[in-house]
């Protein structure tokens, strides 16, 4: 996906990589409480599933929020999508071209 959007569909990509970042670290940081109070593991198991959940969600957020760049906004607009990051309402404010390329490429 090596295409490049538009430069209205990128200036609102910008505000919305900042709710989707946000957005992702309150999901992750409710699985880490949850799996802290999941009491029948014992501390050291906790600590070993929240490592774990952590360096998966670290890889996914370097996927989806690091280098900005109009080249990789599409790419990245369809991982959030995908990860379920994306209002409906926020996505239908791109060009139908942005939209359309995020729905096929984030579709499952």
């Amino acid at each position: 996906m090596a295409s490049s959007i538009s430069e209205s569909d990128w200036k609102k990509f910008r505000k919305l990589r900042e709710v989707a970042l946000e957005r992702f670290c309150g999901q992750t940081l409710q699985e880490v409480t949850k799996l802290a109070a999941t009491s029948p593991l014992s501390s050291h198991q906790r600590y070993l599933k929240i490592y774990e959940l952590i360096q998966q969600r670290d890889r996914e957020i370097a996927r989806m929020f690091n280098n900005p760049r109009r080249s990789q906004a599409l790419e990245q607009l369809c991982s959030m999508h995908a990860l379920g990051l994306l209002e409906n309402e926020e996505l239908d404010a791109f060009t139908d071209e942005t939209r359309n390329v995020v729905k096929l490429f984030s579709s499952p």
